[in-house]
């Protein structure tokens, strides 16, 4: 009896782009931009198999011909504005059910590899955490930030000890790049996110963590991608 998890992973894609138009289907580097996910979704030894939510036929037709198996069109209340990634997770899970474990993969995040995704992964199995999610180290350190006041004084967001006053000296930050959200589908039906109690992070190069939102996103992934 094969007694290999059953790992659904989900790419969500909704046709309204204010910032980008069409950026899920634009060329990039000779293939639609969501076609990088897919490649990198099929070519990962852990995904039992790959899904696609959308609500737009040019979407949808693009990942049909890259192989990815679309079984639902997304309901119209789950392509607005105000419906969250995780409502479309849940619906997905409703539609496709019968799986032990969740990844999610936007089509947005390009240069992530099925490396990447396997690395996750095992990430989350080695440490026996209820999920995992990538991130990056941030540019701008938050210990050096601050709020103000009522009358404009600097305060603190995180108060640090009085020693510390080199960049260097300061603990790390990290944050969510959006490229990987990986959980047990029954934590995530339970705490209705992927970062709760436990959650453990997969650690990407800044370089690659790029998340397409502007035609400037856009030019800078070409870019890499061509190197």
């Amino acid at each position: 009896m094969n007694t290999s998890p059953k790992v659904l992973a989900i790419i969500p894609a909704r046709g309204e782009s204010k910032g980008l138009p069409r950026k899920n289907v634009l060329d990039t580097r000779g293939k639609p931009l969501i076609a990088w996910t897919i490649e990198a979704a099929q070519k990962a030894r852990c995904i039992t198999k790959v899904i696609l939510s959308s609500d737009n036929a040019e979407i949808i037709s693009v990942a049909k011909d890259c192989g990815c198996d679309v079984p639902f069109i997304r309901p119209d209340k789950l392509a607005t504005d105000s419906a969250s990634t995780l409502d479309v997770v849940l619906h997905s899970m409703d539609q496709v059910s019968g799986y032990d474990f969740v990844i999610i993969l936007q089509p947005t995040s390009p240069l992530r590899t099925a490396t990447d995704i396997d690395a996750a992964f095992d990430t989350m199995i080695a440490s026996g955490a209820p999920s995992c999610v990538s991130v990056c180290e941030v540019d701008e350190t938050p210990y050096w930030m601050f709020s103000l006041g009522e009358n404009g004084q600097l305060e603190r967001l995180i108060n640090l000890p009085h020693d510390i006053h080199r960049r260097q000296d300061l603990p790390k930050a990290y944050k969510l790049n959006g490229a990987i959200y990986i959980s047990t589908a029954d934590a995530l039906r339970k705490t209705n996110s992927f970062t709760s109690d436990g959650t453990v992070a997969y650690i990407m190069d800044r370089r690659v963590s790029i998340d397409v939102d502007t035609r400037l996103d856009h030019e800078r992934i070409k870019y890499i991608l061509q190197e």
